[in-house]
């Protein structure tokens, strides 16, 4: 019998993979009813386990011109709330994708997306690094992405895994 832990570990491994499933498909896939598959799906969004859906674009392949830099930042984490609050501060601007907490020499890194070079580089100098909490930056300009989200870009939606066979 299949645990609900196993159900919804099952239906996110496939719907991580390919969000625009038929719920139809997706039951039929792992052998379970249509209904039992949407109720998962709306109680893991209700959860906030399943946080949005996404459309991978390789922007290099449109007339759009986009430049995406990868920026660390190292700072002084606030007492009694540790890196929480600066790194909510720097993720409520519109030009940020992503902020992780990370290991190593910078405490966070902040992937961000602007039009040309001098408008992420107006970012981090005017609005990153005023920030009282931050000490240093280091902005590493994206040149090339060959894959994203586990979608390798050369290929486009073909699945890319290798077939292993016993």
């Amino acid at each position: 019998m299949m645990t609900d832990s196993n159900i919804r570990e099952r239906i996110l491994a496939v719907i991580e993979k390919n969000s625009r499933i038929e719920i139809n498909e997706l039951a039929t896939v792992l052998g379970l009813t249509e209904i039992t598959v949407a109720n998962e799906i709306k109680a893991l969004e209700e959860e906030g386990v399943i946080c949005g859906y996404l459309t991978m674009i390789d922007w290099e392949k449109t007339s759009i011109e986009k430049v995406s830099a990868l920026i660390e930042v190292r700072v002084t984490p606030q007492r009694g709330q540790g890196f929480d609050t600066i790194a909510e501060r720097i993720y409520k601007y519109p030009e940020v994708d992503a902020v992780y907490l990370i290991s190593g020499g910078y405490d966070l890194l902040v992937c961000i997306e602007g039009k040309t070079l001098k408008e992420v580089s107006s970012f981090v100098s005017q609005k990153l690094s005023t920030q009282e909490s931050v000490l240093s930056t280091a902005t590493h300009f994206i040149l090339k992405k060959y894959k994203d989200h586990g979608i390798d870009l050369n290929k486009g939606l073909e699945d890319g895994r290798e077939l292993i066979t016993p």
